[in-house]
């Protein structure tokens, strides 16, 4: 019980931090509707036409390279907290991984991937 004490009280805290900041919005926030409040309004344009115009092929090529990064990146972590352990062997392996990474990244680069227009 002892293990599952601060679990609880914690999950009871952040429960009521929430509850406390859900009522405090709803009984001191403004209350008065206008048409410019209730029209759309999205990243500091107003909306307007069609909502599915179609995107530029390199937004989705800039997220997922930035994924793909992002995610090789994170496999170093693991890595470095076992690197000692893991000894000549872990090093030659993380090495190659960064070689292919890298290799990547310049094939990226070079193509004009990351350039943004």
């Amino acid at each position: 019980m002892n293990t599952i004490a601060p679990l609880v009280v914690m999950a009871l805290l952040a429960g009521g931090i929430a509850g406390l900041f859900i009522a405090a919005s709803a009984l001191l926030g403004p209350r008065k509707r206008s048409p410019v409040k209730d029209a759309p309004f999205e990243c500091g344009f107003p909306s307007e036409g069609l909502a599915h115009k179609p995107a530029n092929v390199r937004f989705y090529l800039m997220a997922l390279l930035f994924i793909l990064f992002d995610v090789e990146l994170a496999f170093l972590f693991p890595w470095a907290v076992v690197f000692r352990e893991l000894g000549v062997f872990g090093f030659v392996e993380m090495l190659v991984f960064f070689i292919v990474v890298g290799v990547g990244f310049v094939y990226a680069w070079k193509i004009g991937a990351l350039e943004w227009e």
